[in-house]
């Protein structure tokens, strides 16, 4: 069975985000075809396609390697985030379908039982889960595909501390819905735009050296990804 090329540059670029893949470091179609258990063309495809996302360079006598942004890249990304946030939430207002609303407002009934439950890392998942639904019903793909590229790249170059009160970060997500439930788009954008000032306040940034650390330690524990028996 042919695993498809967007499915093996998912896993790529999960494990570049996870940091099994270490910044700088190559990335051998012949490696990583056995990695992932598939041939060398869907990696190769992957390839091109992370570096047209900004995962992956190409490099003169080294061919492809992990990125290595800097410091002011990295802060360009919550800046972009800040600006692009809001426009999709202002754009989910007049274009969110009853199916967008009704998964929105479970995650935000089941974020709000967590946040007092106290489970820090079911949290970042559901607010991760929260970002996607919102962006994918802004009904632009261009604008979703961007928000979830720079969620990618953010959770690759940044820690996010947990926040003090959880709770009122998923009130915050509560008035988002609904905001964009009543259609109204300007205050959608203003709380998306309070919401992600106030988040960006909790990311540090990684330290390359504890991010190679990491990938050390990962690629010694973890046997190689075999996708055969994914469902396509």
């Amino acid at each position: 069975m042919r695993i498809p090329a967007h499915t093996v540059c998912t896993a790529i670029r999960d494990d570049i985000v996870a940091g099994v893949h270490a910044r700088g470091s190559r990335l051998t179609e012949e490696v990583l075809a056995r990695r992932y258990g598939v041939s060398r063309v869907p990696v190769r495809e992957a390839l091109r396609t992370l570096e047209a996302e900004g995962f992956v360079v190409t490099r003169r006598h080294a061919g492809a390697c992990v990125a290595e942004p800097t410091e002011q890249e990295a802060a360009d990304l919550l800046d972009m985030r800040m600006l692009l946030e809001p426009l999709g939430a202002a754009r989910a207002a007049q274009r969110r379908t009853e199916a967008h609303l009704k998964v929105l407002r479970g995650l935000v009934r089941l974020g709000q039982e967590r946040a007092r439950q106290g489970g820090s890392e079911e949290l970042r998942a559901l607010g991760g889960w929260f970002h996607e639904t919102l962006a994918q019903a802004c009904g632009s793909p261009a604008l979703t595909s961007m928000l979830t590229q720079l969620r990618h790249k953010i959770a690759w170059m940044y820690t996010v501390d947990v926040p003090a009160d959880p709770m009122e970060s998923w009130t915050e997500h509560g008035a988002i819905v609904d905001a964009v439930a009543r259609g109204d788009g300007e205050r959608a954008r203003s709380l998306t735009a309070l919401h992600a000032e106030r988040a960006t306040g909790a990311h540090r940034l990684r330290a390359v050296g504890a991010a190679v650390a990491r990938a050390d330690r990962v690629r010694t524990s973890q046997p190689d990804v075999n996708m055969s028996g994914l469902r396509l």
